[in-house]
């Protein structure tokens, strides 16, 4: 038995001499092939270790850590919290709902602007494009900032609506309200969806469209029945991104802090009792979910696609 399991291991060492000596030194057209895709996946592969393999792999030891501070023990303490508390449940539902109600009205405003930009003849389309795509180059925080310009005790909106209704400026702002928050998140997720809108309208099939409208049918029907059925992938793909770019938003919401979601309670657990444990549980819970939701989401896409 002993001398198996050496025979083995001498072959598994051979196996692997072998493959890293045909990327090293290749011999034939194949291996060269290998070296080349070696090569160009090797940086992302050393960040993908060292960035994200290594730190989740801590964080998911000390999320069953029994101490705060170190990693000894094991315990499901913190698991059983967010299951049972229902503080942690309630911040789990807004999360949620209110990552998607923001991902559905993100993705109704980008539909009809992707449609425009691609359909029409707009004059200064690319200074248009230019303005709308600029948020995606600004932090979560300046996004809040602009809001509270906006929408705060002294913003801009809230003194012409105080104005025009009479009331108070204080009883008229929104910035650290729901909606103000709402409005931020509107402001960081359209553009995304919006890009990956447009390179999905320039895949769509006109001459379908312009056999739909001779044979009589309204522009709206055109839409539902031609439109719409091509640009699904890009809406499920729209809909990933968006979906995940709104639980993963934090510089917004810790500036307005309008609505208690992961993110922020994540921060607070580290910041305010420095709860390392807990906020560790609470992130793997985040990545598994998000990561679960990604896989299962595209796969959906792949299938739309082949049909």
């Amino acid at each position: 038995m002993a001398a198996d399991q050496v025979s083995m291991g001498t072959r598994a060492t051979g196996a692997v001499r072998t493959a890293v000596g045909s990327v090293v030194s290749p011999t034939s057209e194949r291996q060269r092939e290998i070296r080349r895709i070696v090569a160009l996946c090797l940086p992302f592969s050393v960040l993908l270790v060292f960035s994200g393999v290594f730190p989740l792999t801590e964080m998911f030891r000390i999320s069953f850590s029994e101490s705060r501070l170190v990693t000894e023990g094991f315990t499901l303490e913190y698991y059983r919290t967010m299951v049972n508390d229902p503080y942690y449940r309630n911040i789990a539902f807004n999360t949620l709902w209110f990552a998607a109600a923001t991902t559905v009205a993100s993705i109704s405003i980008a539909v009809p602007v992707a449609h425009a930009l691609e359909k029409y003849a707009l004059p200064a389309k690319s200074v248009i494009l230019t303005i709308l795509s600029f948020p995606n180059s600004l932090p979560g925080i300046v996004a809040a900032f602009m809001i509270i310009i906006l929408f705060g005790n002294t913003g801009v909106f809230t003194n012409l609506l105080a104005f025009l209704s009479g009331q108070s400026r204080i009883d008229v702002a929104i910035s650290t309200g729901v909606l103000g928050l709402f409005f931020a998140y509107l402001y960081s997720m359209i553009p995304r969806a919006l890009l990956l809108l447009r390179g999905t309208y320039s895949e769509i099939n006109t001459d379908a469209e312009e056999a739909a409208r001779v044979l009589g049918a309204t522009p709206l029907q055109t839409f539902r029945y031609v439109t719409l059925p091509q640009i699904k992938p890009g809406l499920i793909g729209a809909f990933i991104l968006v979906f995940r770019t709104g639980l993963a938003i934090f510089g917004t919401v810790l500036i307005l802090k309008g609505l208690l979601v992961w993110t922020l309670q994540i921060d607070r657990e580290l910041a305010q009792g420095f709860n390392i444990a807990q906020a560790s549980a609470m992130a793997t819970i985040w990545f598994v979910f998000v990561f679960g939701f990604t896989v299962l989401a595209l796969r959906y896409t792949s299938a739309e696609v082949s049909i």
